[in-house]
């Protein structure tokens, strides 16, 4: 949620903010004429209240009776008519992205994204490198025939020493991040649409992207960030407690709305996948530096595994709807002969904070609103898909050094 405050006395700045994201400005001016709108019903409200009290202690006469019951017929409209309008107002108002960083780059779209730095190697193959689809059929890893049979397309089951290396990459990345404060936490996949739209993910085009069971009247969610956000929702947090840094992990689940066509083949494009979440509370004068630890972990996490990737900071009119600023991170996919997105990572400010109301007190007492950050650890099924393609040899998947010592295995191999 923007500061509606600050939108209305500078509406120039979310203008200009909205004409870099490539979306139509009017709607500052249109929330803007709606605000008046509510002031002026709220002012003859009060009015009429004034009114009526004004003979809560003292006996009118017939005729001013008569008036009293006029005007709180006219009373019960005009309240009517304010909800009506609140509720008009939020909906404009939640379609206002947040505030972006200076440092992003103006751009359409993801071709006009700000590649960084690349890290590790491409391993030069001495053969024609299989995709995972082939390599998921050859070792009996995944299965997307029989998932389609029972569940629809863009499911897989995920079978054998595929199972196995997915959860040798979670006691990996909780091991590995273990020492930098994080608090391990599993949270719900479900979540009430106030903190859903508090978080700013049913704005606009997100919407169509989530799963709704209207009978329970929850969402499911896209990711762990979700449901960790909320966590500190209406709550006060001390000065002092700050940074609070979660590591989650969680199922979930995408409708992968638009994109029709797109990765319809194997595990990279799902309506479910596992995945693993960096999220973290912080001082917003601390937030940007937290960002940057936050990308160097996933860093960390990548070399460690030995995957050829490449930083990305993410153009204007790229850049996700709650973000400031976000940068990804593309993973090599021999298969594809290119990087493809494989983490993010985002600084929200206060903008999901607003949202669902998250604060802290300062030392000298001053409330304000915590600043909220996210990141990518691992998306398990992408990950999978970048191991098995480059670590795929003639007659063998090899298995990340890094990972060996959760398996008792050290390559995947034909069954005999």
């Amino acid at each position: 949620m923007i500061n509606l405050k600050d939108l209305l006395k500078n509406p120039k700045k979310y203008k200009e903010n909205l004409k870099k994201r490539g979306k139509d400005e009017k709607i500052v001016d249109e929330i803007i004429a709606i605000k008046e709108k509510l002031n002026k019903l709220i002012k003859e409200r009060d009015e009429i209240r004034a009114f009526i009290n004004k003979f809560s202690k003292t006996k009118p006469d017939d005729k001013t009776i008569v008036e009293i019951r006029n005007q709180k017929r006219r009373l019960k409209k005009i309240e009517t008519k304010i909800t009506e309008v609140e509720k008009i107002l939020n909906e404009k108002v939640d379609l206002v992205p947040n505030l972006i960083s200076p440092d992003v780059p103006l751009g359409k779209d993801e071709n006009d994204n700000l590649i960084l730095r690349t890290g590790g190697e491409i391993y030069q193959f001495d053969f024609p490198p299989k995709d995972h689809v082939e390599l998921g059929k050859i070792y009996d890893l995944i299965d997307t025939d029989k998932a389609g049979e029972i569940a629809g397309s863009r499911f897989y089951y995920l079978k054998n020493k595929a199972v196995l290396l997915e959860f040798a990459l979670i006691n990996f990345v909780y091991d590995l991040l273990k020492p930098f404060d994080f608090i391990p936490i599993i949270p719900p996949v479900f979540i009430k649409e106030k903190y859903y739209r508090g978080m700013g993910r049913l704005s606009g085009e997100q919407k169509e992207e989530r799963y709704y069971l209207p009978k329970d009247d929850l969402y499911l969610v896209g990711s762990a960030e979700h449901t960790i956000g909320p966590y500190f929702a209406n709550e006060i947090l001390d000065e002092k407690e700050l940074p609070k840094r979660f590591l989650g992990f969680s199922t979930c689940f995408r409708r992968e709305a638009g994109s029709h066509g797109k990765d319809v083949k194997g595990i990279l494009r799902t309506h479910q996948f596992d995945k693993i979440e960096m999220f973290s509370f912080t001082l917003p004068e601390e937030s940007e530096k937290e960002h940057e630890f936050l990308l160097s972990l996933q860093e960390k996490i990548m070399q460690e595994l030995k995957l050829p990737y490449r930083v990305v900071l993410i153009c204007s009119g790229d850049i996700g709807f709650t973000d400031y600023k976000q940068y990804d991170i593309e993973t090599w996919i021999p298969s594809q002969n290119k990087y493809r997105e494989t983490h993010s990572c985002s600084n929200t400010t206060d903008f999901q904070a607003r949202g669902i109301n998250a604060r802290f007190r300062r030392k000298n007492g001053k409330v304000e609103y915590l600043h909220m950050l996210n990141a990518t650890a691992l998306a398990i099924g992408r990950t999978l898909v970048a191991i098995f393609e480059n670590y795929q040899r003639k007659n063998y998947i090899e298995i990340p050094q890094v990972l060996q010592r959760y398996l008792d295995f050290e390559k995947i191999e034909l069954k005999k």
